[in-house]
């Protein structure tokens, strides 16, 4: 896995990070030509396929600049695929007992999904500096990190679920959020279709979306 200065810089070159369920392995090498060329530099693809491991290890192979995750981490057989595919990182929706075992075997970029300011307080202190918030939307959205901010302000997070290009920059203005998961960059249709020109165009888009905006 990359260090977390290697994750940090790459989302601070491109805040949203598209999180992408993939059906065709074929689509793997496409999609992250498509992304680099619209300005993406990190990828979280979700173990929700399965062809999701042979994606990561596509897309690792076509893009060296592109940063690719893997996401939806809930066993520890999960963990130990992801890394034998390449993950540069591991995503969790949420972190179970047997789950943060595991997890805790490894070094690297891990980001576990948290949706409460106990299970966040949880994580920091098990040494997770940077954690998912998740479902952001569901969880109580932008004002819920706006409130966490203030007596939790040695915490960052990546929200996920429910982002979209409407309400990102609610996520990005805030002081505790340092990226956003966006499933909207490339869709199961667009992919089928083959059509990367479209989410190379909204990679571009999304691009323009900065921190503190």
């Amino acid at each position: 896995m990359k260090t977390m200065t290697a994750f940090r810089a790459a989302i601070d070159a491109a805040p949203v990070v598209p999180v992408l369920t993939v059906e065709d392995a074929a689509h793997a090498e496409p999609l992250a030509e498509a992304l680099v060329k619209g300005g993406m530099t990190s990828a979280e693809i979700t173990l929700r396929s399965p062809a999701a491991l042979d994606v990561i290890r596509i897309m690792k192979a076509a893009q060296d600049r592109l940063l690719v995750g893997a996401g939806t981490i809930i066993s520890e057989g999960d963990v130990d695929a992801a890394l034998k595919a390449g993950a540069d990182f591991l995503v969790t929706p949420g972190t179970s007992p047997l789950l943060l075992d595991a997890l805790g075997r490894h070094d690297g970029v891990i980001l576990p999904g948290i949706s409460t300011a106990s299970e966040a307080m949880a994580r920091f202190d098990e040494g997770y500096g940077v954690l998912k918030f998740f479902p952001a939307e569901a969880a109580g959205g932008a004002k819920f990190l706006k409130s966490l901010a203030g007596p939790l302000p040695h915490m960052d997070f990546m929200p996920t679920g429910g982002i979209t290009p409407d309400n990102a920059a609610d996520y990005l203005s805030l002081p505790n959020v340092i990226a956003v998961g966006g499933s909207w960059i490339a869709t199961k249709d667009e992919m089928a279709r083959g059509d990367w020109s479209a989410i190379t165009e909204k990679a571009k888009a999304a691009t323009k979306l900065r921190r503190g905006s």
